[in-house]
């Protein structure tokens, strides 16, 4: 087990646990199974994208806090200081470009790999407003029944919250900025 999966264990049941949440209580609300928050809270199982998605909007965070919950954070974040996490289905790499989570204004830099894929559930973004900016490639994001097709200098805000999914139909790996704020 590396060093960010015990501390994301670690950041999910203590923020569980300060909410006055049971695991059966959580798992209703992620809409996964208790055995899963049980597997995460133990550091048994390294989540994915979508699972960490459904479990920061349950614990009423966006997925930037719960990441930096679990790698600490000051006022400047440097390079080599920030958080990276690569989703272990798609392959995707976020980096927590802002200094501090949980502001009226968070960062996230995304690498996502050739022909790769990464859904979230509408409740992930319920109190957040959004914002993706295609810095290099292409990147096409499902917003419920719509298909935005991006390019870079592409800037997209997005609506009310719904199922989404980004999606790198290229050959070549998609970077983009997620900016993220509080609603």
């Amino acid at each position: 087990m590396d060093a960010l999966t015990t501390s994301l264990a670690a950041a999910v049941r203590e923020r569980r646990v300060e909410r006055d949440l049971t695991v059966r209580a959580l798992a209703d609300r992620a809409g996964v199974s208790r055995a899963m928050i049980a597997k995460v809270e133990a550091g048994d199982a390294q989540p994915t994208a979508a699972l960490l998605g459904r479990l920061s909007g349950a614990l009423g965070l966006s997925l930037s806090e719960l990441v930096a919950r679990a790698e600490g954070s000051g006022r400047v974040a440097r390079v080599v200081d920030q958080p990276t996490w690569t989703d272990p289905t798609s392959g995707y790499t976020r980096r927590a470009v802002s200094p501090r989570s949980g502001g009226d204004l968070e960062l996230v830099e995304v690498t996502m790999p050739a022909h790769a894929e990464a859904a979230f559930a509408a409740d992930t973004y319920a109190f957040l407003g959004h914002q993706i900016w295609v810095l290099d490639g292409e990147l096409e994001f499902d917003e419920g029944p719509t298909t935005h097709r991006l390019a870079a200098g592409d800037c997209l805000e997005l609506g009310p919250p719904a199922d989404c999914a980004y999606r790198n139909a290229s050959d070549t790996p998609v970077r983009y900025l997620v900016a993220v704020t509080r609603r």
